[in-house]
Protein backbone atom coordinates (compact mmCIF):
# COMPACT_ATOMS: atom_id res chain seq x y z
CA UNK A 1 0.00 0.00 0.00
CA UNK A 2 3.34 2.14 0.51
CA UNK A 3 3.65 1.97 -3.19
CA UNK A 4 0.55 3.73 -4.42
CA UNK A 5 1.09 7.84 -2.47
CA UNK A 6 5.01 7.19 -3.92
CA UNK A 7 3.70 6.68 -7.69
CA UNK A 8 0.96 8.84 -7.08
CA UNK A 9 3.52 12.04 -5.94
CA UNK A 10 6.68 11.06 -8.34
CA UNK A 11 4.40 9.58 -11.16
CA UNK A 12 5.28 12.92 -13.85
CA UNK A 13 9.27 11.90 -12.29
CA UNK A 14 8.89 8.33 -13.42
CA UNK A 15 6.88 9.45 -16.48
CA UNK A 16 9.53 11.52 -17.64
CA UNK A 17 12.03 9.24 -16.71
CA UNK A 18 10.84 6.13 -19.10
CA UNK A 19 9.73 8.42 -22.03
CA UNK A 20 13.63 10.41 -22.13
CA UNK A 21 14.62 6.76 -21.90
CA UNK A 22 12.78 5.13 -25.02
CA UNK A 23 13.48 8.18 -26.73
CA UNK A 24 17.64 7.48 -26.26
CA UNK A 25 16.68 4.30 -27.70
CA UNK A 26 14.73 4.51 -30.73
CA UNK A 27 17.61 7.55 -31.71
CA UNK A 28 20.36 4.95 -31.05
CA UNK A 29 18.92 2.64 -33.27
CA UNK A 30 17.88 5.44 -35.88
CA UNK A 31 21.68 6.17 -36.15
CA UNK A 32 22.31 2.82 -36.60
CA UNK A 33 20.18 1.73 -39.48
CA UNK A 34 21.31 5.17 -41.36
CA UNK A 35 24.78 4.23 -40.84
CA UNK A 36 24.17 0.84 -41.90
CA UNK A 37 22.16 1.94 -45.23
CA UNK A 38 24.79 4.18 -45.76
CA UNK A 39 27.15 1.06 -46.64
CA UNK A 40 24.80 -1.34 -47.89
CA UNK A 41 21.24 -0.37 -47.37
CA UNK A 42 18.79 1.88 -49.50
CA UNK A 43 19.91 5.59 -49.74
CA UNK A 44 17.91 8.67 -50.56
CA UNK A 45 19.18 11.17 -52.67
CA UNK A 46 20.13 13.23 -50.02
CA UNK A 47 22.65 10.34 -48.98
CA UNK A 48 25.02 10.75 -51.24
CA UNK A 49 27.64 13.15 -49.44
CA UNK A 50 28.14 9.78 -46.74
CA UNK A 51 29.46 7.69 -49.37
CA UNK A 52 31.90 9.38 -51.55
CA UNK A 53 35.06 7.90 -49.90
CA UNK A 54 34.14 8.66 -46.41
CA UNK A 55 36.04 12.20 -46.37
CA UNK A 56 34.09 14.48 -44.85
CA UNK A 57 34.50 18.70 -44.84
CA UNK A 58 35.83 19.78 -41.94
CA UNK A 59 36.61 22.90 -40.59
CA UNK A 60 40.43 23.17 -41.78
CA UNK A 61 41.01 26.79 -40.96
CA UNK A 62 41.63 25.31 -36.82
CA UNK A 63 43.72 22.76 -37.36
CA UNK A 64 47.52 22.93 -36.30
CA UNK A 65 47.82 20.18 -38.87
CA UNK A 66 47.53 22.19 -41.99
CA UNK A 67 49.97 24.57 -43.76
CA UNK A 68 48.68 28.06 -44.64
CA UNK A 69 49.16 30.46 -47.02
CA UNK A 70 51.48 33.38 -46.12
CA UNK A 71 54.41 34.06 -48.27
CA UNK A 72 51.44 36.02 -50.52
CA UNK A 73 50.22 38.97 -48.15
CA UNK A 74 52.24 41.30 -50.48
CA UNK A 75 51.15 39.63 -53.38
CA UNK A 76 50.97 42.66 -56.60
CA UNK A 77 47.85 44.22 -57.70
CA UNK A 78 47.50 44.76 -61.48
CA UNK A 79 45.26 46.62 -63.75
CA UNK A 80 41.78 45.12 -64.41
CA UNK A 81 41.66 44.28 -68.77
CA UNK A 82 37.69 45.02 -68.90
CA UNK A 83 35.86 45.52 -72.81
CA UNK A 84 33.01 47.56 -72.31
CA UNK A 85 29.86 46.82 -74.40
CA UNK A 86 27.03 48.58 -75.08
CA UNK A 87 23.72 47.67 -73.67
CA UNK A 88 22.49 46.45 -76.79
CA UNK A 89 25.87 44.20 -77.68
CA UNK A 90 25.31 43.12 -74.01
CA UNK A 91 21.60 41.81 -74.25
CA UNK A 92 22.55 40.16 -78.13
CA UNK A 93 25.90 38.16 -76.67
CA UNK A 94 23.92 37.37 -73.22
CA UNK A 95 20.62 36.28 -75.72
CA UNK A 96 23.01 34.08 -77.78
CA UNK A 97 24.97 32.56 -74.95
CA UNK A 98 21.51 31.44 -73.43
CA UNK A 99 20.88 30.24 -76.81
CA UNK A 100 23.20 27.82 -76.85
CA UNK A 101 23.43 26.52 -72.90
CA UNK A 102 19.64 25.78 -73.59
CA UNK A 103 20.56 23.14 -76.41
CA UNK A 104 22.73 21.49 -73.99
CA UNK A 105 21.06 17.82 -72.52
CA UNK A 106 22.07 14.80 -70.86
CA UNK A 107 23.57 12.81 -74.34
CA UNK A 108 23.91 8.87 -73.06
CA UNK A 109 24.53 8.20 -76.94
CA UNK A 110 27.80 8.93 -77.42
CA UNK A 111 29.57 8.19 -81.11
CA UNK A 112 33.50 6.53 -81.20
CA UNK A 113 34.38 9.64 -83.72
CA UNK A 114 37.56 11.10 -82.82
CA UNK A 115 38.16 14.42 -81.45
CA UNK A 116 40.62 16.48 -81.82
CA UNK A 117 43.00 16.90 -77.92
CA UNK A 118 43.20 20.46 -78.16
CA UNK A 119 39.36 20.74 -77.92
CA UNK A 120 39.82 19.03 -74.42
CA UNK A 121 42.62 20.72 -73.39
CA UNK A 122 40.74 24.19 -74.43
CA UNK A 123 37.76 22.64 -72.47
CA UNK A 124 39.97 21.71 -69.22
CA UNK A 125 41.56 25.71 -69.88
CA UNK A 126 38.13 26.83 -69.41
CA UNK A 127 37.19 24.98 -66.83
CA UNK A 128 40.55 26.36 -64.57
CA UNK A 129 39.11 29.63 -65.01
CA UNK A 130 36.78 28.94 -62.27
CA UNK A 131 36.87 31.20 -58.91
CA UNK A 132 37.82 29.40 -55.38
CA UNK A 133 38.23 29.64 -52.32
CA UNK A 134 41.79 31.48 -51.25
CA UNK A 135 42.58 30.31 -54.77
CA UNK A 136 43.61 27.43 -54.00
CA UNK A 137 42.05 25.78 -57.13
CA UNK A 138 41.25 22.96 -55.61
CA UNK A 139 40.89 20.46 -58.28
CA UNK A 140 42.23 17.82 -60.53
CA UNK A 141 40.66 16.59 -63.99
CA UNK A 142 41.73 13.06 -65.66
CA UNK A 143 41.31 12.70 -68.73
CA UNK A 144 41.01 9.23 -70.00
CA UNK A 145 41.60 8.00 -73.57
CA UNK A 146 43.33 4.59 -73.29
CA UNK A 147 40.70 1.77 -74.25
CA UNK A 148 41.71 -0.45 -71.69
CA UNK A 149 41.74 1.64 -68.57
CA UNK A 150 38.48 3.07 -69.69
CA UNK A 151 36.97 -0.40 -69.89
CA UNK A 152 38.39 -0.81 -66.33
CA UNK A 153 36.30 2.32 -65.17
CA UNK A 154 33.19 0.80 -66.67
CA UNK A 155 33.57 -2.53 -65.22
CA UNK A 156 33.95 -0.96 -61.55
CA UNK A 157 31.14 1.70 -62.02
CA UNK A 158 28.68 -0.79 -63.89
CA UNK A 159 29.27 -3.24 -60.55
CA UNK A 160 28.68 -0.72 -58.37
CA UNK A 161 25.39 0.52 -60.28
CA UNK A 162 23.44 -2.62 -60.47
CA UNK A 163 24.22 -2.76 -56.74
CA UNK A 164 22.71 0.65 -56.54
CA UNK A 165 20.13 0.04 -58.69
CA UNK A 166 19.05 -3.41 -57.01
CA UNK A 167 19.33 -2.45 -53.53
CA UNK A 168 20.88 1.45 -51.96
CA UNK A 169 18.40 3.49 -54.03
CA UNK A 170 15.39 2.10 -52.68
CA UNK A 171 12.04 1.81 -55.39
CA UNK A 172 11.09 5.48 -55.34
CA UNK A 173 14.43 6.82 -56.96
CA UNK A 174 14.53 4.19 -59.27
CA UNK A 175 10.81 4.50 -60.41
CA UNK A 176 12.11 8.56 -60.65
CA UNK A 177 14.29 7.90 -63.40
CA UNK A 178 12.26 5.29 -65.62
CA UNK A 179 11.23 8.14 -67.97
CA UNK A 180 15.11 8.69 -67.92
CA UNK A 181 15.38 5.21 -69.73
CA UNK A 182 18.49 5.05 -67.45
CA UNK A 183 20.03 1.74 -65.64
CA UNK A 184 23.46 0.26 -64.46
CA UNK A 185 24.56 -0.67 -68.23
CA UNK A 186 26.84 2.48 -69.20
CA UNK A 187 28.26 1.75 -72.80
CA UNK A 188 29.10 5.46 -73.48
CA UNK A 189 31.92 4.94 -70.88
CA UNK A 190 33.69 2.51 -73.60
CA UNK A 191 32.74 4.49 -76.43
CA UNK A 192 33.18 7.91 -75.75
CA UNK A 193 36.25 8.96 -77.02
CA UNK A 194 37.97 10.56 -73.80
CA UNK A 195 36.27 10.33 -70.14
CA UNK A 196 36.80 13.21 -67.62
CA UNK A 197 36.89 12.25 -64.23
CA UNK A 198 36.72 15.66 -61.95
CA UNK A 199 38.20 14.93 -58.90
CA UNK A 200 38.07 17.58 -55.80
CA UNK A 201 41.38 18.20 -53.94
CA UNK A 202 39.68 18.07 -50.09
CA UNK A 203 43.39 19.58 -49.24
CA UNK A 204 46.61 20.33 -50.65
CA UNK A 205 49.72 18.77 -50.10
CA UNK A 206 53.32 21.30 -49.85
CA UNK A 207 56.37 20.66 -51.31
CA UNK A 208 57.49 19.82 -47.92
CA UNK A 209 54.74 17.29 -47.68
CA UNK A 210 52.55 19.53 -44.93
CA UNK A 211 48.44 19.78 -45.83
CA UNK A 212 47.62 22.76 -47.57
CA UNK A 213 44.03 24.19 -46.33
CA UNK A 214 41.44 24.30 -49.30
CA UNK A 215 38.72 26.31 -48.55
CA UNK A 216 35.73 25.63 -49.72
CA UNK A 217 36.52 22.99 -51.85
CA UNK A 218 33.54 21.22 -52.75
CA UNK A 219 31.90 24.41 -53.90
CA UNK A 220 34.59 25.46 -55.89
CA UNK A 221 35.13 22.08 -57.54
CA UNK A 222 31.55 22.40 -58.42
CA UNK A 223 31.63 25.69 -59.90
CA UNK A 224 34.58 24.93 -61.95
CA UNK A 225 32.01 21.60 -63.51
CA UNK A 226 29.67 24.06 -64.31
CA UNK A 227 32.74 26.06 -66.52
CA UNK A 228 33.60 22.43 -67.63
CA UNK A 229 29.85 21.84 -69.24
CA UNK A 230 29.13 25.29 -70.70
CA UNK A 231 33.18 24.53 -72.42
CA UNK A 232 31.84 21.04 -73.93
CA UNK A 233 28.12 22.70 -75.23
CA UNK A 234 30.40 25.74 -76.69
CA UNK A 235 32.99 23.05 -78.59
CA UNK A 236 30.09 21.07 -79.86
CA UNK A 237 30.19 18.04 -77.80
CA UNK A 238 27.90 16.37 -75.92
CA UNK A 239 28.26 14.68 -72.42
CA UNK A 240 26.41 12.91 -69.45
CA UNK A 241 27.42 14.14 -65.77
CA UNK A 242 27.48 11.50 -63.83
CA UNK A 243 28.23 10.93 -60.51
CA UNK A 244 29.01 6.81 -59.68
CA UNK A 245 27.85 6.22 -56.58
CA UNK A 246 30.31 4.30 -54.09
CA UNK A 247 32.53 3.51 -56.68
CA UNK A 248 34.89 6.80 -56.32
CA UNK A 249 37.49 5.19 -53.86
CA UNK A 250 37.76 2.04 -56.69
CA UNK A 251 38.41 4.70 -59.48
CA UNK A 252 40.85 7.09 -57.55
CA UNK A 253 42.77 3.76 -56.72
CA UNK A 254 42.83 2.77 -60.05
CA UNK A 255 44.11 5.92 -61.41
CA UNK A 256 46.74 6.27 -59.05
CA UNK A 257 45.20 9.86 -57.65
CA UNK A 258 46.16 10.92 -53.87
CA UNK A 259 43.94 10.23 -50.78
CA UNK A 260 43.21 13.81 -50.55
CA UNK A 261 41.41 13.82 -54.15
CA UNK A 262 37.85 12.66 -54.14
CA UNK A 263 36.01 11.60 -57.51
CA UNK A 264 33.38 14.24 -57.81
CA UNK A 265 31.85 13.69 -61.84
CA UNK A 266 32.77 11.81 -64.12
CA UNK A 267 32.00 12.75 -67.76
CA UNK A 268 32.33 11.04 -70.75
CA UNK A 269 32.82 13.27 -73.65
CA UNK A 270 32.31 13.32 -77.96
CA UNK A 271 29.87 14.32 -80.31
CA UNK A 272 25.85 12.63 -80.59
CA UNK A 273 25.65 9.53 -82.46
CA UNK A 274 23.49 10.55 -85.59
CA UNK A 275 20.41 9.11 -84.13
CA UNK A 276 20.74 10.04 -80.46
CA UNK A 277 17.74 10.54 -78.52
CA UNK A 278 17.20 12.48 -75.32
CA UNK A 279 13.75 12.47 -73.01
CA UNK A 280 11.53 15.13 -73.83
CA UNK A 281 11.75 17.52 -70.89
CA UNK A 282 11.11 20.62 -70.19
CA UNK A 283 13.04 23.57 -68.02
CA UNK A 284 11.71 25.27 -65.51
CA UNK A 285 10.79 28.88 -66.84
CA UNK A 286 12.52 32.00 -65.57
CA UNK A 287 9.73 32.72 -63.25
CA UNK A 288 9.85 29.71 -61.36
CA UNK A 289 13.48 30.04 -61.05
CA UNK A 290 14.40 33.80 -60.18
CA UNK A 291 12.81 36.13 -57.33
CA UNK A 292 13.62 39.75 -58.47
CA UNK A 293 13.17 42.14 -55.25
Amino acid sequence: MTALPFLSTYWPHILAGFLGYALFHLLKIAFKNRERNAVSGKLDANDLSLIQEGITETDLSNSADFSHQSDEDDLAQIPYKFERYSDDDSIRRSECFYAEMNKRRTVRHISRKPVRSEIIENIIRTAGTSPSGAHMQPWTFVVVQDRDLKSEIRSIVEAEEEINYRQRMGDKWVNDLKCLKTNWHKEYLDKAPYLILVFEQVHGITEDGQKQVHYYSRISASIACGLLLAAVQNAGLCTVTSTPLNAGSALRRLLQRPVNEKLLLLLPIGYPEDNATVPDIKRKPLDDIMVMM
